[in-house]
């Protein structure tokens, strides 16, 4: 602090010698316009923004139009005709109901206003009352209060628009050129988000963007990997670039809770739930489904929480999420809802319903897409105290033709599993046994591509065994169970193709008395982890399906989650933030060698960045596995090049460390010879700090410690 004082002494003291003035009005200064003098403005990224329009204030307030003109006698009537429609959509204000008259004739003008408690419950009257018929002559027009600043700001004459010169946009794929043919991911931690490149052969990470508070709530990678998507107060946005993340669009969506993009990125949906004015409502969700690339709506839907609930709870509030199944692979054509007694298929071309109507299914409670082909598989229950057996059928769209219909019988639940070329479908049939007193699992197996879409009907050994698990194999022709009802239980391998029979599904092994409770199949098949989560502590088995044998085992100890990259080379594991201690994640070879481990406090996510689709025909895959030797000698070769470098690091991390091990003695012994004068005084005048020249004796020494004099009278 002195040496400060100083040193502004010395300041003035020159200032004065020059005879300037350092008592400066800094508010006083300013720059010449467009001049920064090279300082960028914190406030500089909303400077470049887009231009915001915010809101009036008057969102909450209806406009309605083509009221009855009356006098004054009749206005209390008219007022009371319009409060009993419009306040059974919400809670109209105290005052919040007004028409204007006329001073003159003393009649109203033939509109009011109408302010409600939200905008949303101004939103749904407009819905609902516009177009509304009071009578013959008077069919009510109803506007938001909002929409007539926007109305009055569009000019009186018509202008061509501005045409702008084509620019050329970035190369969003750009990523996957890298020479290393590596992989990205994304992690959140704290208030964090990296994107990074996984470089498992120098067992290291490499940054590719990081922005501190980048979403209020999570990220989510776009299907085929060219957006990352994040969520905000105000709505959704999508970022992407060559070699860096800009934003590319926003979706104004206030309050978004959940966003799921069309397989082939075309659309983006968005969805919020908004808490009424009367408790006793349910909650008002509103959905939008965007553009992509011009973030225009498309299509949105409203409604009271109850009506997005059908189908099992999941999601936010209850609702199944997401709302909107997609079909039709990345092409993006079709889109469907489940609804009471139906099923609600559009298509996206005008985003209204196939034929303007709903499928009709009775009791219909679940439904899902072939990855791959137009067709829904749907379930309906048993009805009648099991009169009328429950049922799946496969309906072609946009035929709606059923193409296959199955009935199930005493069955009390099921779920539908689809191969992910849509070659295969399986039906988990929970059924009761005769005393209806418990209930056993059986699987319907459907070959979709075959003729007639024959079915196959498949017991364990023990039916009476849990299910825990179930996962195909994506690309194959085999699947995995988790079964039984021990604290270790079995995992069997079953083939939809035998030596002797095609046509029929053949078991490949029983593993007795794992620690797995989750299944986790490589993207390309094969390999898959035997993962024990939760109350197995993250025990992980690393196995080969071909070969039928372990690889590894090993243990991510309180893993939440785990992630097999696109390309099946790599597998991440993490601990997130659910647990307080230990957070961070590994990466894993595909044989269950851990390549490195990075530990991040308060971690939320761990995404792997997906790859679209190869170009490369099957046949020509099978060309390149078939010579795989003649192409993997040029990654052979730099796999050497990589080996020889990592081995020269090594080398000169342990040069350093012996050299700072011998710099560190030679320090000791120069320490030591300047105090050792210092120390031969200490040893009566002995010169020698060798111990075998000395002598050890044992020495007794008696101490008093304590005296103490006592006088004793004699009685």
């Amino acid at each position: 602090m002195a040496a400060e004082v100083m040193l502004m002494n010395e300041i003035e003291a020159k200032a004065a010698s020059m005879g300037i003035d350092l008592n400066i009005d800094f508010n006083s200064i300013q720059l010449p316009r467009g001049e920064d003098c090279g300082i960028v403005s914190d406030d500089e990224d909303v400077y470049h923004d887009d231009h915001l329009e915010f809101d009036s204030g008057f969102g909450n307030v209806i406009v309605v139009d083509n009221l009855p003109v009356v006098p004054r006698e009749k206005f209390e009537k008219l007022e009371g005709v319009i409060r009993k429609i419009y306040s059974q959509i919400g809670v109209i204000k105290e005052d919040g109901l007004w028409m204007p008259v006329d001073p003159e004739t003393k009649k109203t003008l033939g509109y009011c206003f109408i302010e409600y408690n939200t905008p949303q419950e101004a939103e749904l009257a407009k819905e609902k009352t516009n177009g509304y018929k009071l009578d013959r002559a008077h069919i009510f027009a109803v506007n938001m209060f909002d929409d007539f600043d926007k109305y009055m700001r569009v000019p009186d004459e018509w202008a061509p628009p501005e045409i702008k010169p084509y620019t050329p946009g970035e190369n969003l794929q750009k990523w996957l050129t890298d020479e290393k043919a590596r992989d990205q991911f994304v992690i959140r931690a704290g208030t964090d988000t990296e994107v990074l490149w996984n470089d498992a052969r120098q067992s290291k990470t490499e940054l590719v963007y990081k922005r501190t508070y980048w979403t209020e709530s999570f990220v989510q990678w776009s299907p085929l990997g060219t957006y990352l998507a994040t969520v905000h107060r105000q709505g959704a946005a999508v970022w992407g670039g060559a070699n860096t993340f800009n934003r590319l669009m926003r979706y104004a969506h206030p309050q978004v809770k959940l966003i799921d993009f069309s397989p082939g990125e075309k659309f983006l949906v968005t969805y919020s739930s908004h808490e009424p004015s009367n408790p006793r409502d349910a909650n008002r969700v509103v959905i939008n489904i965007f553009d992509v690339r011009t973030g225009k709506v498309m299509r949105d839907f409203k409604g009271s929480a109850d009506e997005f609930t059908i189908g099992g709870a999941g999601g936010v509030a209850g609702v199944s999420w997401p709302v909107f199944r997609w079909g039709g692979g990345k092409e993006d054509k079709y889109f469907a809802k489940l609804g009471k007694n139906m099923i609600s298929v559009y298509e996206t071309e005008t985003f209204s319903l196939i034929d303007k109507k709903s499928l009709k299914v009775e009791n219909v409670v679940d439904f899902s897409w072939s990855p791959t082909d137009l067709i829904l598989a749907l379930f309906v229950p048993e009805l009648g105290g099991g009169n009328q057996p429950a049922r799946v059928s496969l309906v072609q769209i946009p035929s709606k033709v059923e193409l296959r219909q199955k009935n199930l019988f005493s069955v009390s639940d099921c779920k539908m599993y689809w191969q992910s070329n849509g070659e295969y479908l399986a039906v988990k049939a929970d059924r009761y046994t005769k005393t209806k007193k418990s209930t056993y699992t059986g699987f319907e197996l459907f070959r979709i591509k075959e003729r007639d879409i024959p079915i196959e009907v498949l017991e364990l050994d023990n039916k009476n065994d849990k299910i825990i698990a179930f996962a195909w194999e994506p690309k194959g022709h085999r699947f995995a169970v988790i079964h039984g009802d021990n604290p270790r239980p079995d995992i069997s391998f079953y083939s939809m193709k035998s030596s002797h029979n095609l046509g029929r599904v053949s078991k490949l092994t029983t593993l007795k008395g794992k620690q797995a409770n989750a299944l986790f199949w490589s993207p390309g098949g094969r390999f898959i982890v035997l993962a024990g989560l939760k109350g197995f502590n993250g025990q992980l088995e690393f196995f080969n399906v071909d070969e039928l044998e372990t690889m590894a085992t090993a243990e991510h100890f309180m893993a939440t989650d785990i992630e097999w990259d696109p390309t099946g080379r790599y597998v991440a594991t993490a601990v997130t933030s659910v647990h307080e201690m230990e957070n961070g994640f590994n990466i894993w070879s595909f044989h269950g060698k851990l390549l490195y481990r990075i530990l991040k406090d308060h971690f939320f996510q761990f995404l792997w960045r997906p790859r679209p689709p190869p170009f490369l025909s099957a046949e020509k895959e099978e060309e390149i596995l078939k010579y795989l030797k003649k192409y993997s000698k040029k990654y052979d070769a730099e796999d050497q090049d990589v080996s020889m470098l990592l081995s020269e690091q090594d080398r000169e991390k342990r040069r350093m460390l012996k050299e700072e091990w011998e710099k560190w003695i030679s320090e000791w012994r120069r320490a030591s010879e300047e105090e050792k004068l210092e120390r031969q005084k200490l040893r009566d005048g002995e010169a020698s700090d060798e111990e075998e020249e000395y002598e050890a004796k044992e020495v007794e020494v008696e101490e008093i410690l304590d005296f103490s004099e006592e006088v004793l009278f004699e009685e």
